[in-house]
């Protein structure tokens, strides 16, 4: 059922898979707020892959709305709109623009001038206060929406969706939490959603497909939206629109809509079945990300299309795959390369899949390839050079596939990884890769070799936390010291506490797993420490073990205080190779150059491979 069409108003999609509207940072540096055609490129993929709708990235419908550096503008988005309508067009994909305003959630710091929202309540996260938006100010908004829905359609678009969930000034308008005016607006909080709803449908049109994208559930039941909210909204403007995607969270809870492997994915399902209403196509999304899960959902009824973004982001043919009956590359829900909604403007990537770039056209070769280390980078080597005509011989010299990756999954919210580790097996073996385990390779004097070897363990004390994850800690309390702060130290402390283990974790920072705040778990890290009662031991420094127990010193001070440890983990960097083979037909790639994310790891060995096949 995911490769069967859907009727949508009076359209079709010829899928019931729909690519949601996701902040990129593909703007082009000359016209920052209008799409680009990187944006182009990003959504033709997807169509081409199989969606049957596409939401472009959600467009500000006032000037004054300018929540990231590069954030769409609708009135600088007509030609773009057009051009992702034509570039998808060919496949049957239905292009929706995303439109929207983030209210009090989003940035001063473009436009120097206030935020505005229902009312004057500080955001949580940037402690910014907005101003209530006047009644001149609703009028504009509305304003706003009607005349960017009518220009999207215009351009060739098949509609658009309006955007009331997350980051969105008309939830905030629905919610208790952020709307305590005491006028009409207060009164209704549903009015201007109505409002903003009426006018975009005279504007697009009857036959454009208007779709919502609405927070049912902000998680904070004491004045918070909640699916009781959303039934009685959707019973009202269920009339206007022609789909809904239930979406959940608030600014109370950002990462709650969009959360990593920790939480099980499809969790808003049972509240999307109740939410259905005559006449609106329901789409499931949050986590959606295997098509097994997805085709049961499509089945039981429980919604009609499901958003699979970050599915599609992992692999842009997964309709096309499903249909021919194909592996698709699996989705790990890290977070760490598609949540790029920070003041890095990175762009959108995945942490799986190597950047979106042109293929070089290349000969196809059979003069064979040598690849040494079967870890991320090898294996995504290995699998660019076969695909690319060579003869590949892939050295291991442990029992198995994967290197740390295999290590990692066995850690809390990393099991996914062992889905990457079979999906690229099953590549491998597909293309004919011949794989050599439990054996070291020689590296020879000539020919090409790709060498993956990975990283090498930091002298120093206690364990170094591969060797802890590949062969397990003796007994007693375990101190872990994390001075990279990247999430890997934090899982572990968890595996280690769910085992009953007495676990503390010693970070220089305010806060343990710093770098988690990139992937939006750094909160829950925190809750799940506390739970797990994990000591976290902050701004401090390892500055001695003695084996029964672990000297720690104040960051500031340099005050020490020791903790009991029978074991200290070591989770700071590997180290790199001291002394690779420098030669133009060997690439040294991974943590054998640098310790590397899983994503730079890929990118490297892809890039690498490119280079030998050239």
């Amino acid at each position: 059922m995911l490769g069967d069409p859907v009727v949508l108003g009076g359209r079709t999609a010829p899928s019931r898979v729909l690519f949601g509207p996701h902040v990129t940072h593909l703007a082009d540096p000359a016209r920052p707020r209008a799409l680009s055609r990187d944006h182009v490129a990003h959504y033709r993929a997807r169509a081409a892959g199989g969606a049957g709708v596409v939401v472009t990235e959600v467009a500000s419908v006032v000037a004054d709305d300018h929540p990231y550096e590069d954030a769409p503008l609708a009135a600088a988005c007509a030609d773009g709109w057009r051009d992702v309508a034509d570039a998808c067009r060919p496949y049957g994909t239905l292009v929706l623009a995303g439109l929207g305003h983030a209210g009090g959630q989003g940035s001063s710091a473009y436009t120097r001038g206030p935020l505005h929202a229902p009312s004057p309540v500080p955001d949580p996260a940037s402690g910014e206060v907005p101003a209530a938006l006047s009644a001149d100010g609703i009028a504009a908004v509305v304003d706003g929406f009607a005349s960017a829905a009518g220009a999207a359609v215009a351009a060739g678009c098949d509609g658009v969706e309006v955007a009331a969930g997350q980051h969105a000034l008309l939830r905030q308008f629905l919610s208790g939490l952020t709307n305590h005016r005491d006028d009409a607006h207060g009164a209704d909080r549903a009015r201007l959603l109505v409002e903003v709803l009426t006018a975009v449908r005279a504007a697009a049109g009857p036959d454009a497909v208007v779709g919502l994208r609405l927070g049912v559930d902000e998680l904070a039941p004491w004045a918070g939206i909640t699916p009781a909210d959303a039934s009685s909204v959707l019973a009202r403007v269920g009339g206007l629109v022609d789909l809904v995607v239930p979406v959940r969270g608030s600014a109370l809870s950002v990462g709650a809509t969009r959360p990593d492997a920790h939480t099980a994915p499809g969790f808003l399902r049972p509240t999307c079945r109740s939410l259905r209403t005559d006449g609106v196509a329901t789409v499931l999304a949050g986590s959606v990300v295997d098509p097994v899960f997805a085709l049961d959902v499509l089945e039981s009824g429980d919604a009609d299309l499901v958003e699979m973004t970050r599915a599609q982001l992992a692999d842009a043919d997964l309709v096309a795959l499903v249909r021919a009956g194909s592996p698709v590359r699996p989705c790990v829900l890290t977070n760490q390369q598609c949540r790029v909604r920070d003041v890095r403007n990175p762009r959108i990537s995945c942490t799986v899949a190597a950047p979106e770039v042109p293929e070089r056209v290349v000969p196809r070769r059979v003069d064979p390839v040598l690849v040494v280390g079967a870890g991320p980078a090898g294996l995504e080597g290995a699998r660019t050079l076969a695909r690319g005509g060579c003869a590949v011989r892939l050295v291991e010299r442990d029992d198995a596939v994967g290197g740390l990756l295999r290590l990692v999954a066995g850690l809390p919210g990393r099991e996914r990884l062992a889905d990457l580790v079979a999906w690229y097996s099953g590549e491998l073996a597909a293309l004919g890769v011949t794989v050599a385990l439990g054996t070291v390779a020689d590296v020879p004097a000539d020919g090409r070799v790709l060498l993956a070897t990975g990283g090498v363990d930091r002298p120093g004390r206690g364990t170094p936390i591969a060797a802890a994850l590949r062969d397990g800690l003796p007994p007693g309390a375990v101190v872990v010291d994390d001075p990279l702060g990247d999430g890997a130290a934090v899982a572990l402390a968890e595996r280690l506490a769910a085992e009953g283990r007495e676990v503390a974790i010693v970070a220089p920072g305010v806060l343990v797993g710093p770098g988690l705040a990139r992937t939006g778990d750094l909160v829950e890290a925190q809750a799940r420490l506390a739970r797990a009662e994990v000591r976290r031991v902050t701004e401090a420094r390892v500055s001695a073990w003695s084996g029964s127990s672990v000297t720690v010193a104040d960051v500031v001070t340099g005050a020490t205080t020791t903790l009991p440890a029978a074991v200290l983990v070591d989770a700071g960097p590997r180290r790199a190779l001291a002394d690779p083979p420098e030669r133009p037909d060997l690439h040294v790639v991974g943590d054998a150059v640098a310790p590397r994310t899983v994503a730079e790891a890929v990118r490297e060995g892809r890039a690498a491979a490119r280079e030998l096949l050239s």
